[in-house]
């Protein structure tokens, strides 16, 4: 059973419009990427998964139902969190604060104690920078803030929107293993990420999106050297 369902979702800015029939399935569980050069739809797929922005046709279902008309704070309490390209985080507070800021509502609230303690342990070093300024950590540390805040929100699907962009390959290997760690927990990831072959290494399936419409999908391992994913990451 997915736990995503997206169908023929059509969405865009202004009268513009981004990404044109998508379709993409999420199993419960299930570790799936997306493809595409800079500008083919990534992050509008991702916005209007998580609410930010509304799908103009298709629909949006969580778990059976209806969300595509939900508001984006709806969307998170659900169980959808977003990891955002850029981070996004409340640069002149403390690491705790960020955290804690993201756990505000029911279960998240409710468990925010436990859930706190679990993030700290997957990233030691957010223990160790807990009262400092998130502006002032580096960029591998504001990334782990960032899935950390995410984790807050007690999520069962968690998206990430280009986590390794300018992280050094070092810390790019340090959070691809805390992603491996949490996926086997059964929380499901949908990952958009520049770096192909580390996105196909990370997941069991993967959809390939070139200039705002899917042209291929399948097994990543079927996907490492198959002509389409070339021509959508290099734009060709």
């Amino acid at each position: 059973m997915s736990a995503l369902s997206v169908s023929g979702v059509i969405a865009g800015y202004g009268k513009a419009e981004i990404i044109r029939d998508i379709a993409i399935e999420i199993p419960s569980g299930g570790r799936v990427a997306l493809i595409g050069s800079n500008g083919a739809g990534k992050s509008t797929i991702v916005k209007t998964i998580n609410g930010l922005i509304t799908s103009r046709r298709g629909s949006i279902c969580w778990d059976g139902r209806e969300i595509s008309k939900d508001r984006a704070s709806l969307r998170t309490q659900a169980g959808i969190a977003t990891v955002p390209e850029g981070r996004l985080l409340f640069a002149e507070c403390t690491v705790m604060e960020n955290l804690i800021a993201a756990s505000t509502f029911g279960q998240a609230k409710a468990q925010r104690v436990q859930t706190l303690e679990y993030v700290l342990d997957l990233f030691p070093r957010l223990r160790e920078r807990a009262r400092q300024r998130a502006g002032t950590l580096s960029g591998g540390e504001q990334q782990m803030v960032a899935i950390g805040r995410a984790l807050m929100t007690r999520p069962r699907l968690l998206i990430l929107d280009e986590p390794s962009i300018g992280l050094a390959p070092r810390i790019v290997e340090e959070i691809f293993s805390v992603l491996g760690v949490l996926t086997q927990t059964g929380l499901s990831l949908l990952l958009v990420e520049q770096n192909v072959q580390l996105s196909l290494r990370s997941v069991d399936y993967a959809y390939v999106l070139q200039r705002g419409e899917l042209v291929n999908q399948g097994p990543a391992n079927q996907l490492m050297n198959d002509p389409t994913v070339k021509a959508a990451y290099f734009g060709s």
